[in-house]
Order: structure tokens, then sequence, then C-alpha cells
């Protein structure tokens, strides 16, 4: 999968890709590995990651820990660090209307006896709607689901809406952030897709 993201004027910000590089079924849960590449609107290469995500009978899990990549955790240098949360979950059968889970991220960091928090969490989780999405990756029928992303870090709480919207048998076809007052801030859109 491909996904192109823009800025709030539409100016690109980056490409990012994904493939899926090992799958594991013990029967029970299916379990897959992603690789992320993320290159910048010169088309150099910024960032590279793996995250997980599972799939039991009914609901797919994405494993908050592999969200921060490993690249990010370095940038911390001598930092402790300790990360904690609850994963991002969707359930395979969605239905208008529908409240999802809340999710969290938290990250502890010291360093000289200063200790910092920063948090994000997923909040008012719901699906909106169905709506049909075209995107150079072709015409997909999505359910649109929306969340508000807290986030809080030393004394700075924020909070931004969004919408994603989700494909059947493809996933993730658009996402849109917008600002406390409802304008659009980016949003990626599904531009190659491979099985």
């Amino acid at each position: 999968m491909e996904y192109t993201s823009y800025d709030g004027k539409g100016k690109t910000q980056g490409i990012i890709s994904y493939t899926v590089t090992n799958v594991i079924d013990d029967g029970r849960t299916t379990s897959a590995t992603m690789a992320m590449n993320y290159k910048d609107d010169k088309g150099k290469e910024a960032l590279n990651s793996e995250f997980t995500y599972s799939c039991t009978e009914n609901t797919v899990t994405i494993d908050y820990q592999s969200l921060m990549s490993n690249q990010m955790l370095q940038q911390f240098g001598e930092m402790e660090m300790e990360l904690s949360g609850t994963d991002i979950e969707l359930p395979n059968d969605l239905e208008v209307g529908q409240v999802l889970p809340d999710a969290n991220i938290a990250m502890k960091m010291s360093m000289s006896g200063m200790n910092m928090t920063s948090k994000v969490n997923m909040i008012n989780r719901k699906v909106e709607k169905k709506e049909s999405v075209t995107t150079p990756a072709g015409s997909f029928d999505c359910f649109v689901i929306y969340s508000e992303n807290e986030s809080q870090m030393m004394m700075a709480n924020q909070t931004f809406p969004s919408r994603l919207w989700l494909a059947e048998e493809v996933g993730m076809v658009k996402q849109e952030s917008y600002n406390k007052k409802g304008k659009l801030m980016s949003n990626t859109i599904l531009t190659k897709f491979s099985n």
C-alpha cells in the first residue's frame, strides 16, 4: 500500500509505503508484521519502521507499542523511557452508529532526575457513516470512523478531531485531521494498492 500525505492546503508532505513482511496463523489468531517506509516531499527517505497487528475471530488489534518506531525512540538518546497503553481495536463487523473502544499510549521519560510524561488518547471513536471514496488507487466502499486525538505533553493539552475511511479487505483508504475549529490540517490518501 502506498499513501500520499498532504497539508491543509493540498501541498504534498510525503509518501508512506507499507508492505506485509510476515504472517503467522496459529489457528485462533493471525498476526502480521508491516514494514513502513516514509519519504519526505523531496523523495528523501526519512523514516523506516515496523508495526504488528493481529486478527482474532472478530477484531483487528494494532499493537500500540510498535507504533513508536526505533528511529523515533533513538532521538531521545540517553533518556530512560517507559511505554504503556492500550492497543487500537477495530471490529471486523462495523456498523453505522457503533461506538469503538478508546485507545491510548503514554511515554514516561526520565533523565538526570527530571521526569516527563506525554500521552496521546484516541477518544470518542464511533462509526459515523458509509461512504464511497475514489482515490488514484481506485473506488472503495468505506466506513467512516470519527475520533478525537487528545495530546497531553507537560502543561499543554490539545485535541484534534480526525476521520478515517476504512474499506473491507483494504484497510485505510483516507484519513483527515482537523484543528479545534474543524478546519482541515492534513489528509492522507491511498495512491497505490496491490495484493
